[in-house]
């Protein structure tokens, strides 16, 4: 054979490789790149720190990831602590079946199991993991492959996040850092809103405390009343008007301002 390969051997191995090169081109393509990665993070990181809504917020976090990730459907599940049960939360997914498919008790299935242990889990094909609990519809929604991590807040686990794809992918260790971090994201901005809610609603207890103390006063003083009888007094009167004891309160310091 000669050294010099002719034009039309070089054409003829191209034609041959092409298909090969395609392939591994599109295999590569949907792998997300490290800038992609950094702007999901980074997207991210803006959203945690907006003053959008709870329920915005975990929405642009499953959207900006499924979109970075090439994901068929992201999810995000949280964990109800008296019911010991798993339900969708949030997900870029307009798949009515998906959407209000049922909670699962911790520990079933692959997101109940994530959420007992605090380890990530990955499925290669869902439709043929005897873990999977939503076997019908992950065959109706054409679901194959399945990154599952857990969403911690410190030695919590409080939910998990999910990322499916459309065919065989094998997630990499880069893959499952960037879903990691995305989840730990996720778990701190879920916290926060918890303590805002709690927080309010321990201000709010007090501040009726303080007004039903106050209404009692006026009664005590303008009535006679003992402190027991004028609390009575506020109670009788919300069960019978199907107030709250603060409305009266207000009710009764209010006419007392007035004369």
């Amino acid at each position: 054979m000669c050294s010099r390969v002719p034009a039309s051997c070089h054409a003829s191995g191209a034609l041959k490789k092409s298909p090969m090169d395609k392939n591994l081109k599109k295999k590569q393509s949907k792998k997300p790149s490290y800038k992609k990665q950094i702007e999901t993070l980074s997207r991210i990181s803006e959203a945690v720190a907006s003053s959008l809504y709870l329920e915005d917020i975990l929405k642009l976090i499953v959207t900006v990831t499924a979109e970075v990730m090439n994901s068929k459907i992201c999810s995000l599940l949280l964990l109800d602590d008296e019911k010991s049960s798993l339900s969708v939360k949030a997900t870029q997914s307009i798949s009515e079946a998906y959407n209000k498919k049922s909670g699962l008790v911790l520990g079933e299935g692959i997101a109940g199991k994530v959420a007992l242990t605090g380890k990530p889990i990955i499925s290669k094909d869902v439709t043929k993991d005897p873990r999977y609990s939503n076997l019908e519809i992950a065959k109706k929604e054409g679901l194959y492959s399945l990154l599952c991590v857990p969403l911690r807040v410190k030695d919590k686990i409080i939910g998990v996040l999910n990322l499916y794809t459309s065919e065989a992918h094998d997630f990499t260790k880069s893959e499952i850092r960037i879903l990691t971090t995305v989840a730990n994201q996720a778990a701190i901005v879920i916290e926060n809103s918890q303590l805002l809610v709690k927080t309010k609603i321990v201000q709010e207890e007090l501040a009726s405390r303080k007004t039903i103390e106050r209404a009692k006063g006026i009664l005590m003083k303008t009535q006679g009343s003992s402190e027991d009888e004028a609390f009575r007094k506020i109670q009788k009167l919300a069960m019978n008007t199907r107030r709250s004891m603060k409305d009266i309160a207000e009710a009764i310091i209010l006419a007392q301002s007035v004369g």
